[in-house]
This record gives structure tokens, sequence and C-alpha cells, in this order.
């Protein structure tokens, strides 16, 4: 099994940053990484207060004992609640709902769940560098899906003809490209999908980090999804909660009942505390949400600013907290690190068509975007920065 895994990419990226970073000192410039994607909002604080209380119930065995293998009914009924009012999707909790030790451990089951050792699983072509790994776990075989540029990065199911996977993995607002998903591409994979008796991933990671008062949609509100869809959700990102290792694998009832037995096998639960602080934040008004998608927005409004006007080609991201650059002929990762002292995610590590194209995270600080906006930019312009 180990030598099917691919290299694990983020542990690559981590490491050059480490390297880098160990050479800040007097006479070089402080670095600053747009590499990793690790939010710098805190939890909200309605969320922290849920959980520190539920720390401090020590008088019985409910909050420090095992909590139960599927996770509290309150957890997943919070969850079925919030995608009723977002999405007007009608979840059973006790058969459409699942709760996962963190959406990345999610992302293994879901690919474990779907397919086996003759099967083959479609992965999006740039697409998070997780995916492969699943697939090797289960012993299945990646092929790509094509998103191209010039179509927006939506899918393109032509592309691959006559194969009839086990399943097609999609995951919009994209992580890397920064694009939300465009009219009629999940009717498409739906459709397409139960035609070859696929199922249909979807990886909501970024689902209310949408920009520009555009609303990204569940793949479950599409008709007929219920019966080949399944959806992971994080509150990772949208609530500032990636520590915290807890999501959500919701809709086609088989694939969620085989999650839910493989959870039964390989984990004890999440922490109770951690679900009463994040089934507070989803029952609360979402403000929260709003604040911390309107940071995330005008800090991509002065990085891509900034660069475009060094001459830049890089779109406005459309959601994510992601900008999604093509770096002109030249100009690597490595030497923007060495030149700029700034750290970007290579984009040959989302797969082949992610080749001469560079991910940069909008979850840092103001002043380090600023900053390093501005040392990306004398780069562009030829201003050897050391």
């Amino acid at each position: 099994m180990f030598d099917r895994l691919p290299e694990q990419y983020f542990t690559r990226i981590l490491a050059a940053a480490a390297a880098a970073r160990a050479q800040d000192g007097p006479g070089v410039r402080r670095f600053i990484d747009l590499g990793r994607g690790n939010p710098d909002l805190p939890p909200p604080p309605h969320a922290l207060a849920a959980l520190k209380a539920a720390v401090d119930q020590t008088a019985t065995p409910v909050v420090h004992g095992y909590p139960p293998f599927g996770g509290h009914r309150d957890l997943r009924e919070a969850i079925a609640e919030r995608y009723g009012a977002d999405h007007g999707v009608a979840l059973d909790p006790d058969t459409e709902v699942a709760v996962v030790p963190g959406t990345k451990t999610g992302i293994m089951l879901a690919c474990v769940a779907a397919a086996g050792r003759a099967d083959t699983i479609l992965l999006p072509d740039p697409g998070y560098p997780d995916y492969p790994s699943g697939v090797a776990l289960a012993g299945a075989t990646a092929k790509p899906l094509p998103l191209e540029s010039s179509a927006g990065w939506q899918p393109d199911f032509d592309a691959v003809g006559d194969e009839r996977p086990a399943a097609v993995w999609l995951n919009y607002p994209s992580n890397p490209c920064a694009v939300c998903e465009h009219d009629g591409t999940f009717e498409r994979a739906v459709a397409w999908c139960r035609e070859r008796d696929a199922m249909l991933i979807h990886d909501l990671a970024y689902g209310f980090l949408a920009f520009d008062g555009r609303r990204a949609r569940s793949v479950l509100e599409i008709d007929g999804a219920r019966e080949c869809a399944l959806e992971l959700w994080s509150p990772s990102k949208i609530y500032g909660m990636a520590g915290w290792r807890v999501g959500f694998a919701v809709g086609n009832g088989e694939l969620v009942g085989r999650i839910q037995t493989l959870l039964d096998h390989s984990a004890a639960g999440v922490f109770t505390a951690l679900q009463r602080g994040l089934a507070a934040a989803l029952r609360s008004d979402q403000s929260d949400v709003a604040e911390r998608r309107a940071v995330y927005e005008a800090r991509r409004d002065r990085l891509v600013q900034t660069l475009r006007a060094a001459g830049a080609q890089i779109d406005l991201p459309e959601g994510s907290f992601y900008a999604w650059w093509r770096l002109p002929h030249g100009l690597t990762p490595e030497r923007l690190i060495a030149e700029a002292r700034v750290g970007v995610a290579p984009g040959e590590g989302f797969g082949a068509r992610g080749a001469g194209w560079a991910r940069l995270s909008l979850a840092t600080p103001d002043a380090d975007i600023e900053e390093a906006a501005e040392r990306l930019a004398a780069v562009l312009e030829g201003t050897a920065l050391r």
C-alpha cells in the first residue's frame, strides 16, 4: 500500500517554508509564507464560549468520556438545519449526515467507500493534492478530469471519452483555481454520473467564501443528486476551525452509511466540546461568516491590484481564500523565495495542468499580504530583492 501513496505535497511546502524562515536574521528580509492555507482568523466568540462551557462540565463523563461514534445527534441536526437554511436541502440527520474527524480524513474515507481495486476515480486537474492519497488508499486508479483556464476551470467531461469511473471528484469554490461553479456545471456532472452509474463527490470546503455576491451552491441542490452524490463540508475555513478536526459527509445514504461503518472501525468520535462549539457556530446568524468573507475579499483586492499594476496576469478570485497566478516565463517559486522572500505553492503540485501557475494564500494577516504583494510586484518589475 505504501508504495502507492504519492508524496505528501504539503510536507514539501512546509519544509520549503521552514528552510526559508531559518534564514531570517540581520540583513535578511523576513520570510512571508503565502504557500499554505492555514486560517489566521479565529473561531467566532459564541463557538468558543460553547466549547469552553463544555470543557468545564466535569461532573459526569458526558463531555470528557467517549463521544458517540456517529457524533452527537444534536450536531447532526445542526448541520441538517444549516443545509435547509442555506441550500433548501432537507437532510435526514440519522442516515444522510456523518460526522468525520476532519474533512481530510473524510476525503480518505469517501474514496474507500466509493471505489475498490479494479475501479477508477476521476480527479480534477488542477485539484487538491490530497485527493490522490485517498485514491491510493482505496487501491483504485486515478485519472484526470481536465479543468481548463479557457473554460473558467470548469470540468471537461468530453475529454474523458467513454470512461466509466466509480467516482468523480469536484471542488467548488476551487482549491487551487479560486473559481466558483459556473451555470450548468453541477447539472451536467450529476447527469454524467447518473448515466454511468458513478458516484459524484463534491468538496464544499469553501462553500461560504464566494465573493462579489456569488452564492456557492451545494451539489445536493440539483435534481437527482441524492441518488449519486456525496458532499464533504468543512468548518475549517468558514469558521476558522482548522485545528478542531471535525467535518461532515452528507448526501447519498448508502455512501454516508459506508463512511459511518468505516468510522465505527477506525475512530472513536470527535471530542464532545468541539461538537458543541461547532453546533453553536452552525446555529448562529452567520454574521461572523460574512465578516470573515469580507476580510478575505478585501485582501484579495489589495493583492490582485498590486500584482496587476506590476504587469501580472492574474484573475480576480471568485471564491476560496486563494489566488491562482500564471507565473511569467522564467519566474519560479524558487526565485520568489530567493528574491522576494515570499513563499507560494507551486502549481505543478496540484496536477499537470497546474504547471506554470502558483497558488497564493489570503489566509495571512493584512500587513503580510500587503508587504508580500509589494515584494512580488518589485520582482515582476525587475527589482531584485535580496
